[in-house]
């Protein structure tokens, strides 16, 4: 691709991975066009970061719409209208109706904070702690109809300490986080990681294994 990456952000709520999504950009971490970031609530912080930093947003509600799978068409319409090239999914917290993901697959991407396929949906630091894992993690991973269950891309992976509590561990994994996405958002945009025939694809030969996050890069 000899131009920067369209990219479109979902967001929920403080955005604190957009925000890292940002910073990269600004580092000439990340060779991205940022053309909307979109969400289902008007007061997300998401959305605040976005204008201070000159990024087109968009805000509806689903209750205006009759159903979930009205307000995710009209939702995906409007951000098909600025024309992405990837669409990240960073701390949007609806399960996306079926249809309309379908024409994004290979498109758009999501981090979750967990081992994937351990953990889906939500509360994954509490359920790591109360199975007594030795370890807890992100994933980052191409968005299919199942919930949290699209081929994973990237995993970055942290011990459980005895002092963690629910807050402690998330605060913790956050940061890795925020150094994850990034890495993944931009191996995109180099052409090295795509989706094909339902699998991820590294450097034109498919993917054994999720890449890991160790000593600061992405590696097999």
């Amino acid at each position: 691709m000899n131009r920067p990456l369209r990219l479109a952000v979902l967001a929920s709520g403080r955005g604190s991975n957009l925000a890292a999504l940002l910073a990269a950009r600004d580092r000439g971490e990340l060779p991205v066009e940022f053309v909307l970031v979109a969400s289902d609530k008007a007061d997300a912080g998401a959305l605040a970061l976005a204008r201070e930093a000159g990024v087109p947003t968009l805000a509806l509600a689903p209750r205006e719409y009759p159903d979930r799978a009205s307000f995710d068409h009209a939702l995906f319409d409007r951000v098909a209208a600025a024309r992405p090239d990837l669409l990240v999914l960073a701390g949007f917290m609806r399960i996306i109706d079926g249809s309309a993901l379908a024409p994004w697959a290979g498109r758009m991407i999501n981090i979750h904070p967990s081992l994937l396929p351990k953990y889906r949906g939500l509360h994954t630091h509490r359920r790591a702690l109360a199975a007594g894992d030795a370890e807890h993690g992100a994933s980052v991973h191409f968005v299919t109809a199942e919930l949290d269950g699209g081929p994973v891309i990237a995993q970055a992976r942290i011990p459980i300490e005895p002092g963690d509590d629910e807050q402690r561990l998330a605060d913790r994994l956050l940061t890795i986080e925020h150094r994850l996405l990034p890495a993944v958002v931009a191996h995109i945009a180099a052409g090295r990681i795509a989706w094909r025939g339902g699998r991820v694809w590294l450097d034109d030969e498919p993917l054994a294994a999720p890449l890991a996050w160790r000593d600061g890069a992405l590696a097999r």
